[in-house]
């Protein structure tokens, strides 16, 4: 692949050298290089994490609805509260029928 402005010629690509054997850096760039790669790994790991952040949060807000959606579901199978309700009215019309009873 041509590089712009070289017709037919071969584009440079970046070579990976090792600041500690390249002779021609001074310290002033070979603190620059360890600055520049320590950000890279830093960045690299934040985008890694991300990601495992991302999904624990779907996951733990999939089980907050699971459980939510569970807990309806139970609660609308219950039916103790209706039957206590209908003994309740039970007692109440044997109370008013023993009251009418004794009041005749």
């Amino acid at each position: 692949m041509a590089a712009p402005g070289e017709p037919g010629g071969e584009a440079a690509f970046a070579r990976r050298i090792d600041p500690e054997r390249e002779p021609g850096l001074s310290p002033e760039q070979r603190r620059l290089m360890a600055e520049v790669e320590r950000a890279q790994r830093h960045r690299a790991l934040q985008r890694r994490l991300r990601g495992r952040n991302t999904l624990l949060a779907l996951g733990i807000g999939a089980v907050a609805l699971g459980i939510y959606g569970y807990t309806f579901y139970s609660v609308s199978q219950e039916r103790f509260l209706d039957e206590l309700e209908q003994e309740a009215e039970a007692a109440r019309a044997r109370a008013r029928a023993r009251a009418e009873s004794a009041a005749s």
